[in-house]
Formats: structure tokens, C-alpha cells, sequence
């Protein structure tokens, strides 16, 4: 959101995070565990990217971002829904 042909119209939007909920359906699926943590995962792994993580620019930076999403999916109780 920060980059383009208009960068300042938004100054404090990061950005969007979009899931496929088919996608991750089916990975939920293949992964043996529940939609609504395969979701949250996802959720969890998109804003971490917008707040400047990112798993592919070395194996420390994987390590440091799979330890960040690891500790705020353990703040999300068990059985919160986030679909409906």
C-alpha cells in the first residue's frame, strides 16, 4: 500500500491480507487439523508479513518468523471461530 502511483493516499494502511478460504480448506484438510486454524495461520502469517517479517530472505529470518507466529497463534484461545 505504500508503493505505486499514489503511496502517501494512505499513509497508515500496511496493506490488505487476503485468504482463499477453498485453499485453505483443502490444506486444513491435507494437514489433518481444523479450518479455523489452518485460517488463523494464514491470518497470522499475512500480518507478519505486513509488519516486515518475511521467510524467504534467509533461514534465520524463517526461523524468527515461524517463533513470532508460533507465539501469537498461542495468544488465539482454543475454539475461537474467526468464520462464520
Amino acid at each position: 500500500m505504500r508503493e505505486g502511483e499514489f503511496p502517501d493516499l494512505t499513509p497508515d494502511l500496511l496493506g490488505d491480507v487476503v485468504i482463499s478460504t477453498d485453499t485453505a480448506a483443502r490444506e486444513a484438510q491435507v494437514a489433518s487439523m481444523s479450518m479455523e486454524r489452518r485460517f488463523n495461520e494464514l491470518l497470522v502469517h499475512g500480518i507478519l508479513h505486513l509488519m516486515g517479517y518475511d521467510h524467504e530472505t534467509s533461514e534465520k529470518d524463517t526461523r524468527i518468523m515461524e517463533e513470532k507466529s508460533r507465539e501469537i497463534l498461542e495468544l488465539i484461545p482454543k475454539g475461537v471461530r474467526c468464520l462464520d
